[in-house]
């Protein structure tokens, strides 16, 4: 795994994290990264990853999660509407696995505390932002800002690392 961040940052985005409350940060062989925790729960792993990939609980705080699953008929613009005693375990489980809510889990636009896509929080653009040729995400293979996995080989592990 290649570092593609100089030391500074890579232990600046380890603050980071540590600061937005996330799960832990982890260290791999060769780079640094952070480990928001692995989706273990099969029905958010089923239900989720049907259209997207599953994304760990700690990277949004849990007044995100509940938003989000608040409004299922309209999620980003889909229809990913699930029954309710379904759509509460999903909640329940991201919401018991969030993260803290902090500063850096912020809208990185408006300072909200409901961040409704991981790519608007304080940390992700701070990550992200300079670091990231913008052209990158208009990538066919890429497709999005929120593919992780198209940068990051163990985001579905949980983990994001400077690959």
């Amino acid at each position: 795994m290649a570092n593609i961040l100089p030391g500074s940052l890579r232990a600046a985005s380890l603050s980071l994290a540590l600061a937005a409350g996330f799960a832990s940060a982890a260290t791999a062989e060769e780079g640094e990264g952070v480990y928001f925790g692995a989706v273990t729960d099969p029905t958010v792993k089923q239900e989720c990853s049907a259209c997207h990939m599953a994304f760990s609980a700690g990277m949004l705080p849990a007044s995100s999660w509940t938003a989000i699953l608040g409004d299922l008929s309209n999620h980003f613009g889909e229809d990913a509407s699930l029954d309710d005693k379904t759509t509460a375990a999903i909640r329940d489980w991201l919401t018991g696995n969030a993260a803290q809510p902090s500063r850096w889990m912020t809208n990185a636009a408006d300072g909200g505390d409901t961040p409704m896509r991981i790519t608007e929080t304080t940390w992700w653009t701070r990550v992200h932002n300079g670091e990231v040729n913008p052209a990158a995400f208009d990538n066919p293979r890429v497709g999005s800002r929120a593919n992780c996995a198209a940068c990051h080989r163990g985001a579905e592990q949980g983990f994001f690392g400077e690959e």
